[in-house]
């Protein structure tokens, strides 16, 4: 008796001394995996727990009877007849795995199994001995008698390993076949069940034949316990498996990179370990067009088809779109291919610092059209597309060019904002101020330009650095009226047990410009008329639906830009190189637009034309189609142009002038000339800053001594050439009184002699318009100014201009 007390003892501390308690069953379970999805319910990506794999759990009627019947036959085919142990089953198994030479079926049973996963450490596990086989059927007894069935088959179905890092059978499904496990067919749901005995030895990506002989015999035994008929197994059999393209594939990754990096800020916690179910603003259908359609226009670039069209050498692309109104972010695309290093697909060009070439154009033009400013330009405004030097904040010269070189004399705001000519731009921009700009653009939602000390003239041409996010965020202040919205990427946050953590409500967006000025910038932007000179009249910019749009491009093509949009969508696009090299020959309007306008296309199809909507305070008028002021008789074509109501035109036009002739010399008529020699003819006064370009352009002049009204913006005389703080060089090559410096000002009215001082001494004086004196280059640094003798006497002098004269040097 004391033997056996002894004995039972000893063998009673052997077996249940650190006994692990089924109550630490759920401290076993497999983490949930985060799950983030687009705003339509398809899964985007599931991110790990640390030191883990994905796992979602479903409930047991979430889950195929093919699956539940096939893992059953293989594992337990007793599994609803035990109390946690099957003695017959584990003799059964032995007898099956002897007569087929290999292991078919197990001998534990699903809870035997549950217990050894959930229970026991990775070292128990692996243990092969007596006391881990009685230990492990004592706890599934306990366990047996603790859950029922079906509870225990759901732990066993969702904690189970399969391989591939996938815990339970929804993230298998998700990893091996790239769907959810309730899609899943009979022959899916035998392989799977196959899998759980030795993930890694019937692994179908790495062994596709192992994994179908397999599936074979599961289906074998799921007739013999006749779940299924003899026929179905055969019809399994021969189904060709369509595996994911890679394990748990991630869809939308820039985006989804940009998510996960919000919800490490907010949900640090939570994120590994909490199985966040996580909704975002995102459609899969249109990124997935996004990425196709970028893909067509960079092999069409770099693959041209026209004979002697060098390839565009242009590699990359973005594509962000936007609800203007609520901010939501419906695409990002941030390169063509996530995973291609030759690109650095992996870095976020929609979130990366790029200089935006004149897609900032339009904020300088709506600074502008501020009605709550001291005489407010309109889109009527003339200003003159004309080489134009100004001086940079670091007193250097800096004289903007247009694209092409063309030069197009008098435009009116509208014209000069729709084709893109940059010295316009420039006028404006010098007009409103850099700050005024710099402001503008912070407010409406581009913040990098605040933070850039160095900016100047440049910035309306691209002369900046900005992240296409923000400026797509910046431009739907043009279509919602004016306000700026919060960029948003999460919709919803909840837990894996469903409690809501976070639920996107609609904001109220703050007020960045007047929603007139706003509608006025779309009525440019979106006006085809006005980009001809610039476009042409067939460009994709026009996609057949109200839409505004802006493109940009930069110095030596390293990037080119759009942003456009329609009254409920703003769109922008970027392409260009990650490293920065340059592209061959790539505008915004050929490299950028046509992805914008088939991406715009294709998302829209379906949807009704909205036309943009009109705020009140809106007027049309007619005006004098060249100077956008009030027709006279003289004004030989008008138009129609809106105008916010307090900004109409007040003046009539000034620049077409009557004057009589004499029609035989052509000269000013004087009290001599013969009646029938009299000639009334309309000539255009250019102001005196156009005056050359006028002259290159056949535009004859008023004849001299005519009483023309002066036509130009600025009064008072001011010196034209040179341009200021401008640096000459004299050539060894060419001989030296060959090397001079032309010299002409602005007079004013009844200007009688022009004398030109040089350093304080006379260099030269014009007796008549254009005033021109040559002056032959001299070293060293120089300070011009004129002096105007009017009829009555009286003079005028110019503000100086400094500039400087040097030898050649060779580069």
């Amino acid at each position: 008796m004391a033997f056996l007390l002894v004995s039972g003892a000893v063998v009673y501390g052997w077996l249940f001394t650190d006994l692990p308690s089924i109550d630490r069953l759920q401290a076993g379970l497999a983490l949930p995996s985060t799950r983030i999805y687009d705003r339509n319910g398809q899964l985007l990506y599931e991110i790990l727990p640390p030191e883990g794999g994905r796992n979602t759990a479903l409930a047991l009627t979430d889950i195929p009877d093919h699956c539940l019947k096939a893992v059953i036959a293989t594992e337990d085919a007793n599994f609803y007849s035990h109390a946690g142990v099957d003695i017959a089953g584990i003799l059964r198994a032995l007898w099956i795995n002897v007569r087929g030479g290999e292991v078919i079926a197990g001998g534990s049973t699903i809870t035997q199994q549950v217990v050894r996963n959930l229970l026991f450490d990775p070292e128990q596990r692996a243990e092969r001995s007596l006391r881990r086989k009685l230990r492990e059927s004592v706890l599934a007894l306990q366990l047996q008698a603790a859950y029922t069935k079906d509870e225990v088959l759901a732990l066993y179905l969702n904690q189970s390993y399969f391989g591939n890092l996938a815990y339970g059978i929804e993230a298998a499904s998700r990893a091996y076949f790239g769907k959810p496990a309730q899609e899943l067919s009979l022959s899916e749901c035998s392989l799977l069940a196959g899998l759980v005995q030795s993930p890694a030895t019937y692994d179908p990506l790495t062994n596709l034949q192992a994994a179908e002989d397999r599936r074979d015999l599961v289906l074998d035994l799921m007739v013999n316990n006749q779940y299924i008929t003899a026929a179905e197994a055969a019809l399994a059999k021969q189904d060709t498996l369509q595996f994911a393209s890679s394990p748990f594939p991630i869809k939308a990754p820039h985006f989804v990179m940009a998510v996960w990096k919000q919800l490490q800020r907010e949900y640090p916690d939570e994120l590994y370990s909490g199985g966040l179910e996580v909704t975002t603003t995102v459609d899969l259908n249109w990124q997935t067009n996004a990425e196709s359609v970028v893909r067509q226009q960079l092999n069409a670039l770099n693959n041209p088809t026209v004979a002697g069209k060098a390839p565009a050498n242009a590699r990359n692309a973005a594509l962000v779109a936007i609800d203007p109104f609520n901010g939501q972010v419906l695409t990002m695309l941030g390169s063509p291919d996530y995973f291609d290093e030759s690109i650095d697909g992996a870095v976020n060009a929609a979130l990366a610092l790029r200089q935006p070439g004149s897609a900032l154009k339009p904020f300088t033009y709506a600074a502008a059209f501020d009605p709550s400013k001291p005489e407010p330009w309109t889109a009527a405004t003339m200003l003159l597309d004309i080489k134009t030097p100004f001086v940079t904040r670091k007193l250097q010269s800096y004289t903007p060019l247009n694209f092409g070189l063309v030069e197009h004399g008098p435009s009116l705001a509208r014209e000069a904002l729709a084709s893109s000519f940059n010295i316009p731009a420039v006028i404006t921009l010098e007009h409103i101020g850099i700050a005024t700009l710099v402001e503008l653009l912070k407010k409406a939602g581009v913040e990098t330009l605040a933070q850039n000390t160095n900016v100047d003239l440049a910035i309306t041409l691209g002369g900046g650095e900005v992240r296409l996010l923000d400026l797509v965020q910046a431009y739907s202040i043009f279509p919602n009226g004016g306000s700026r919205v919060q960029p948003t990427l999460i919709l919803k946050v909840a837990d894996h047990n469903g409690n809501v953590l976070y639920q996107w409500q609609p904001a109220s967006n703050t007020p960045v410009i007047d929603p007139r000025v706003a509608y006025i910038i779309t009525d440019i932007l979106s006006d085809n008329g006005a980009r001809i000179p610039g476009f042409g009249t067939n460009n994709a910019l026009n996609i057949g639906r109200p839409a505004a749009a802006k493109t940009g491009t930069t110095t030596d093509f390293r990037d080119n830009w759009i942003v456009g949009y329609t009254p409920n969508l703003v769109v922008g696009v970027w392409v260009g190189n990650a490293d920065n090299t340059p592209m061959v020959n790539v505008t915004g309007v050929t490299g950028a637009a046509p992805i914008w306008n088939a991406f715009i296309r294709d998302v829209l199809i379906g949807q009704p034309e909205v036309p943009f909507s009109v705020p009140e305070g809106i007027v049309h008028y007619t005006i004098c189609a060249t100077s956008g002021l009030l027709p006279t008789a003289e004004c030989p074509l008008t138009k129609d142009e809106v105008f916010i109501e307090s900004t109409v035109p007040t003046q009539p036009d000034n620049l077409y002038q009557t004057f009589v002739i004499d029609r035989q010399t052509g000269f000013l008529a004087t009290d001599e000339t013969p009646r029938e020699n009299l000639l009334s003819q309309v000539f255009l006064v250019l102001p005196q800053e156009a005056r050359d370009w006028g002259l290159r352009n056949g535009i004859r002049p008023p004849p001299q001594g005519a009483p023309v009204q002066i036509t130009d913006r600025q009064q008072g005389l001011r010196l034209l050439a040179p341009d200021p703080y401008t640096i000459f060089q004299i050539s060894p090559l060419t001989p030296p009184d060959t090397q001079r410096l032309r010299l002409t000002v602005a007079a004013p009215p009844d200007t009688r002699t022009i004398t030109y001082v040089m350093d304080g001494e006379v260099i030269g004086e014009a007796n008549a318009a254009p005033w021109v004196v040559w002056w032959q280059l001299a070293l060293g640094e120089h300070e011009l100014t004129a002096t105007a003798t009017l009829g009555d006497g009286t003079q005028q002098t110019s503000a100086p201009i400094p500039f400087e004269v040097t030898n050649y040097v060779q580069p």
